[in-house]
């Protein structure tokens, strides 16, 4: 695999680079002994705890001893090299225990993720030697539990904005500031903080901060909607003295640090939202085969087996793409954030539906606090919104392909030049983007233009993406020659040619994945597999055309018109009465 291609930003152009998604990515055969028997002790124990979930859920608060629990079960170790004590685990495997642990508990997996995914894993990726001997071994037990400092009130999506400042004393530093949301706040002892510091306009720079520093503080437990059980607090620093060589990465590429870590802590993100999914499936499948009504199985209606379809076909395309980017990490690709971000947004997006609709199914008893239908439902809304909104992340996912395709209309390059640098880059991923060049030159359409890896029996559906591909790169290639330096501004144009995007490499993710089923087991064997494949060709298919339709004819300015009133107003003005 050639390390710095990105297959989304490739089809952008016209280019599928199959060899990027083709075979499917598994499991090494060493890792999936220690996986699956990780996952029976998982199930073992955690299935024990569904009476205790829901009081903690109540009580809003997790017990110590049942973090002890998860230390001496090794959740806090997963992706820690064994050489400073961990379980070594790679992407995907570290995606599949994320799936399972979700299947129980949102809060279980939150904690545990959330030390995992991105409260130590800039030391994982940045830090020296050094600081990997000092501090690895004690997050691998639990002794140490990591959270990761980047929100701040009014610095939420407008990350570059924060107003932590860490200034200069001697060699060392002085920190001051706060941080809010901060998952594990109360119970974390490792802080990766995120800080302004001295450079040309205030750069930030990364820094490993531990609760014994003196003036580190933790606020109260927030009285949260969902996920009530995990810790979370504002964090206090009040010139705390940080020693030089805790700087974490390069000083002033703070930056780079913190959006490095969102992208690659997404796999845990949407493999908890893949084992959510799965565990609501099973709830609604139960739910349906034992519940009857006009003397019949409600699963024998037509409208439940409707939900419950699209409900199995939802699940198998996240699977798939959380699957895809786990494999692109673990097969050293370095350009995977389009494709992490497009895994986030329709994973979260699925889970959500997923849960209403099995909630729907189980009626009555699913909005009875007895059932777990509600509190999945409270603790998944917020997968929406944290490790970057969906709405800010569908902006960073269309406009890095337009960045790329503007620079391939030379008659566009002069008005278009700068002008990604400004509206989103408190996110910042999209700022980081900016700043490269697209390393290979091609055309749109071209040898690359069809799979030839697919087998024979896919062809139909090998067609519809590659029909789809040519509407993609006509829509980038169309929006930004319509705006120009307006493109920023026109976000209904960019959510559309974002979900164009999100539905190909979820699609190519599941033609890639029934690709290989077909190739191990044989068609026969792999009949559903060929139905959902069939279901989510003619669903991308349908939703490509209608984005793709609506770039010229849309309703976009009244919608515009409508909400400028309704802010004039403060309200909706029409009452019948």
């Amino acid at each position: 695999m050639k390390k710095t291609l990105s297959f989304m930003r490739s089809l952008c152009m016209g280019q599928i680079e199959e060899d990027i998604i083709i075979p499917f990515p598994k499991l090494e055969a060493s890792e999936q002994s220690a996986v699956k028997d990780m996952i029976n002790s998982i199930e073992n124990w955690l299935k024990t705890k569904k009476d205790d979930f829901r009081k903690w859920d109540r009580k809003g608060e997790m017990p110590l001893e049942f973090i002890k629990e998860m230390k001496n079960y090794g959740l806090f170790s997963l992706i820690i090299p064994e050489q400073y004590g961990g379980l070594g685990l790679k992407s995907k495997a570290y995606s599949r225990i994320m799936q399972e642990i979700s299947k129980y508990d949102g809060s279980v997996a939150l904690t545990a993720g959330a030390h995992s995914s991105i409260g130590m894993r800039g030391l994982l990726l940045f830090g020296t030697e050094e600081q990997k001997k000092k501090y690895l071994p004690k997050l691998a037990t639990g002794e140490m539990i990591a959270a990761f400092g980047l929100t701040e009130a009014g610095a939420g999506s407008d990350a570059a904005s924060i107003k932590t400042k860490a200034t200069r004393d001697g060699k060392n530093w002085i920190l001051d500031g706060e941080k809010i949301w901060i998952t594990n706040g109360g119970i974390a002892n490792f802080f990766t903080v995120f800080a302004r510091t001295d450079g040309p306009e205030g750069q930030m720079t990364a820094f490993i901060v531990t609760r014994d520093m003196h003036g580190v503080s933790s606020g109260p437990h927030e009285d949260k909607m969902g996920l009530r059980a995990s810790s979370t607090t504002t964090i206090h620093f009040d010139k705390v003295h940080v020693p030089s060589e805790n700087v974490l990465g390069e000083e002033g590429k703070g930056f780079k640090v913190a959006m490095t870590i969102l992208n690659n802590g997404r796999i845990g993100l949407g493999g908890g939202c893949v084992g959510a999914m799965k565990r609501c499936i099973e709830l609604a499948t139960q739910q349906a085969k034992n519940r009857t009504q006009f003397g019949r199985p409600i699963f024998e209606f037509g409208l439940v087996k409707q939900k419950l379809g699209h409900m199995v076909v939802e699940c198998y395309a996240s699977e798939s793409a959380v699957t895809m980017v786990s494999g692109l990490i673990d097969h050293g690709s370095s350009d995977f954030a389009v494709e992490a971000a497009i895994s986030k947004v329709f994973a979260s997006e699925c889970l959500w539906r997923t849960v209403d609709e099995s909630l729907q199914i189980a009626a009555g008893n699913g909005y009875m606090c007895e059932f777990p239908y509600e509190r999945i439902l409270r603790d998944c809304r917020v997968n929406r919104i944290f490790e970057g909104t969906n709405d800010i992340l569908r902006l960073f996912i269309a406009l890095t392909a337009m960045n790329d395709v503007g620079k391939q209309l030379k008659e566009l390059s002069s008005s278009l030049e700068g002008i990604f640098n400004d509206p989103i880059k408190g996110f910042g991923v999209l700022s980081e983007y900016t700043l490269k060049r697209v390393s290979h030159v091609t055309g749109i359409g071209g040898t690359k233009s069809a799979f030839t890896k697919l087998h024979a029996s896919l062809k139909d559906k090998a067609e519809i993406f590659e029909d789809s591909t040519r509407d993609l790169a006509q829509a980038a290639d169309r929006i930004i020659r319509k705006h120009g330096k307006n493109i920023i501004g026109k976000q209904f144009a960019t959510r559309r040619l974002a979900d164009i995007m999100i539905d190909l490499f979820v699609f190519g993710s599941v033609l890639s994945r029934v690709n290989s089923a077909i190739e191990e087991h044989g068609l026969t064997k792999s009949t559903k597999e060929l139905e959902i494949l069939e279901v989510f060709a003619g669903q991308v298919y349908r939703r490509v055309k209608s984005n793709f339709g609506k770039i010229d004819n849309n309703d976009d300015e009244l919608i515009k018109s409508l909400a400028d009133h309704a802010v004039e107003n403060e309200r909706y003005i029409w009452d019948t009465v």
